[in-house]
């Protein structure tokens, strides 16, 4: 007795005493339960418990009355019926509580993930915002393509405008077109503006220039 009380240890709870049940795994009887709530609730079921009533009464009713075992009143198919009435409705029950469950699980997952999905759009959005802010400033394809047609249209504007200086020159008869230079000194015609060149980098011949 006193090796008994030491074995015993006051930091452990102590083992409830009394009968103890049988564990029953509650997904396999769920799903025990579901599968018979289901067939329950076939058309096939229906069939055949009605063939079944049918024949115990034929039976019970047409047969000798030594071979019948459960005579008019029926007593002992009430009892199977009720039997059956008891057992079926917790199965049932059962069965939709676990689909309850069950739907609410997937409603629970759904609104994570519709939650996810949220913040993700709305990422994607601050995103795409702070790109296009980013982007206003830059030049885009079509306004540097605006640009370089511009300045191929200006630097076409100035070729042209150069050969039509050039062909103007060409075009001038002998008399209008500049001396050469060191050439004009013994001419007494005053030099244009196009003998500029001639007048700033040399003298004629014969002029004092205040020496």
């Amino acid at each position: 007795m006193s090796e008994q009380r030491r074995a015993e240890r006051l930091d452990q709870p102590r083992e409830p005493r009394g009968v103890k049940l049988p564990r029953i795994d509650q997904e396999t009887f769920g799903r025990w339960a579901e599968g018979i709530a289901r067939g329950m609730g076939t058309a096939n079921f229906i069939v055949y418990m009605t063939v079944v009533i049918a024949a115990w009464f034929g039976w019970n009713t047409l047969a000798p009355e030594g071979l019948r075992f459960d005579p008019y009143t029926f007593t002992f198919l009430t009892l199977v019926l009720s039997l059956q009435a008891s057992y079926a409705a917790p199965l049932i029950l059962l069965a939709q509580n676990r689909q309850t469950d069950r739907d609410r699980v997937a409603l629970e997952e759904d609104r994570r993930r519709a939650t996810m999905q949220k913040a993700d759009t709305e990422y994607l959005a601050r995103e795409v915002a702070a790109l296009r802010i980013a982007l206003g400033e830059v030049a885009t394809r079509d306004f540097l393509r605006s640009e370089l047609a511009r300045l191929a249209e200006e630097l076409d504007e100035a070729a042209q405008r150069r050969q039509k200086l050039e062909r103007r020159q060409h075009e001038r008869p002998s008399s209008e077109r500049p001396p050469p230079r060191g050439v004009g000194a013994h001419l007494d015609e005053p030099l244009d503006e196009l003998d500029g060149d001639f007048a700033r980098g040399a003298r004629p011949e014969g002029s004092t220039g205040g020496r």
